[in-house]
């Protein structure tokens, strides 16, 4: 890696997240949990060098790589060049419909993410791949370990994050990853995470975005109690708010972070905003 630097007269950009992940055996546990075949179409975000590249296409049929650093794309023409069913963009994933990137390969709009996200915008990617028109049926992403943790966190100690993740998948923690297992090392642990969509949202909703209207008021003052916290951001007298809350079974004093999906489904249909 530091010889294809050298070779390229690249310097990484910490603005940019870049931390390559360089151990082989992290690489292929990886690869390993997305359970590829060659019926597979992989969407591969941040491939920087190709390292995880190479191993995607070994498994996979497909491999669509994004790549927003304009300096990494002849690097991975090089490293790649050996490796035909791997498709190289140049783009910023968060600008780009996934539908569009694999309308030509998909077979029945099927597909996998497996990627090193950048952490600096892990939470957006996640987003903009869980609402996306067409969605993965499946997600291995590599992210800090603090934030696995509050992806596949448990009511009592959820976040939006996690109830954003949730809605839309079962998460996992697969294996932890120390920092030392990149170049340049970041400053933090991390860890792989695998996330299974469900075929529908777990909870009974038709309106993702009144839902998640109602969640991000809750937790915007999650240190509130629910009763206050949802009067404040919605602009709704308390008093309102405490009898959809009882309506839904759910005590007005309890916190956001207390609880599940289907508690919150059932606030958001007696709120009804």
């Amino acid at each position: 890696m530091r010889k294809l630097l050298k070779e390229f007269d690249i310097q990484l950009r910490k603005s940019l997240g870049q931390n390559f992940l360089v151990d082989q055996r992290a690489l292929e546990r990886i690869v390993e949990a997305a359970e590829l075949g060659p019926e597979d179409i992989v969407l591969e975000i941040g491939p920087g060098l190709g390292t995880l590249t190479r191993l995607l296409a070994a498994e996979a049929g497909r491999v669509v790589a994004v790549e927003l650093d304009q300096r990494l794309i002849e690097v991975l023409k090089q490293t790649l060049a050996d490796w035909p069913n791997v498709e190289i963009i140049h783009g910023d994933i968060l600008e780009l419909n996934p539908a569009d990137l694999l309308e030509r390969h998909m077979a029945g709009l099927q597909y996998k993410v497996v990627a090193n996200l950048p952490y600096y915008i892990t939470s957006a990617i996640l987003r903009h791949l869980l609402t996306a028109e067409v969605k993965p049926r499946l997600m291995v992403v590599t992210v800090q370990l603090e934030v696995a943790q509050r992806i596949t966190a448990e009511p009592g100690d959820m976040s939006l994050l996690a109830v954003s993740v949730q809605f839309y998948g079962r998460p996992r923690i697969v294996t932890r990853i120390k920092a030392g297992a990149f170049y340049p090392s970041p400053q933090v642990d991390s860890a792989v995470i695998r996330i299974d969509l469900h075929d529908h949202p777990i909870a009974e909703v038709d309106d993702a975005e009144g839902f998640f209207e109602v969640v991000r008021a809750g937790f915007a003052q999650r240190r509130k109690q629910l009763r206050n916290a949802l009067s404040a951001e919605l602009n709704l007298p308390a008093s309102e708010v405490a009898q959809a809350l009882g309506r839904a079974g759910v005590n007005p004093r309890r916190r956001a972070q207390t609880l599940s999906i289907e508690e919150w489904a059932s606030v958001w249909r007696e709120m009804q905003l």
